[in-house]
């Protein structure tokens, strides 16, 4: 091993998983997981194109947000899988940087999208009148654009440094996939300062969009409060009461995991990252179909136009 890692540049994921009989059932079910945020993510973005009665703002987003938890997931499970079934625990110094970039994108964006829809949620209930200019097609792009390309920017940024850092021979990184403070701490020289500028990324990341979502949602509660229609406000607080419930699930492991301090992380964190890396992407779709009585209608007719033409 000293050898190889002499004349090797690989790094090294020791995975999540122990290489025996109850580690490959788990990986079995985190398989199954797979498959179903696989097939949910494709079909939620697919049904939003065809059916032209989801051709609003609303699923516009919610098309790119399916489209993010898909690259999400399929960044991670995969090279998991391959390593674990194959025995071989190592990923090149490309193959890395590749998988960092994409996850760290994946990451930030996301978030920034969240706050794209609670602002239509916000613009939809508070400012009906006005809601076709506030969310117009442009509006969207330029939404959809942004967190894109701000989370491409911030991952480029911290991919490219954190490969330029000088690591030990070990490159043993204790993970299921290269997450930069993961790689950290195989560094051979003192990251205290870009932890740090990790820690303000992180935040303007994570906290700037929840600020936002939650002044959004404080405005869509207040204008609830003082609906008449009973039946508005059950429309209002089902539709909303979904949108909250995936920021929670993006939210809270997530802000755990990379705003607490390094002193008090564990090995035992990467269980968490489980959860929004592949547990969150998986129910993503089935949040927003099950509670949502458009898209269960949509499922309908693009059902109904695929079995006419069959017949």
């Amino acid at each position: 091993m000293e050898k190889w890692n002499q004349i090797s540049n690989d790094f090294i994921l020791l995975g999540l998983f122990p290489p025996n009989q109850k580690g490959l059932l788990l990986l079995l079910l985190i398989i199954f997981v797979f498959v179903l945020a696989c097939l949910g993510n494709s079909g939620m973005t697919a049904l939003i194109l065809l059916d032209p009665r989801l051709h609003t703002p609303m699923y516009f987003l919610l098309s790119q947000l399916s489209l993010m938890d898909l690259m999400y997931i399929s960044t991670t499970v995969p090279k998991m899988a391959i390593n674990f079934l194959s025995g071989q625990k190592s990923i090149s110094f490309l193959g890395c940087g590749v998988q960092s970039f994409f996850f760290l994108t994946m990451a930030g964006s996301e978030g920034l999208i969240l706050a794209s829809m609670s602002y239509d949620c916000f613009a939809a209930i508070c400012h009906s009148l006005h809601y076709p200019i506030r969310m117009s097609k442009m509006t969207c792009v330029k939404m959809t654009l942004g967190s894109w390309t701000l989370g491409s920017i911030n991952s480029l940024a911290h991919t490219v440094y954190a490969l330029h850092l000088p690591y030990s021979r070990s490159r043993a990184i204790n993970h299921f996939f290269c997450d930069v403070p993961a790689m950290l701490p195989l560094a051979c020289v003192d990251t205290w300062v870009y932890e740090y500028m990790v820690f303000v990324s992180t935040s303007l990341f994570l906290l700037v969009p929840f600020l936002g979502i939650t002044a959004s949602y404080g405005w869509v509660l207040f204008a609830v409060f003082h609906m008449r229609s009973k039946e508005g406000r059950r429309r209002t607080f089902t539709t909303c009461s979904t949108h909250l419930t995936v920021v929670t699930f993006y939210y809270t492991p997530f802000v755990y995991t990379y705003l607490h301090l390094r002193s008090l992380r564990s090995p035992e964190d990467k269980i968490l990252v489980v959860f929004y890396t592949i547990l969150t992407p998986m129910l993503n779709p089935i949040i927003y179909s099950l509670r949502n009585k458009e898209v269960l209608g949509a499922m309908r007719r693009v059902c109904g136009m695929f079995s006419s033409r069959k017949t």
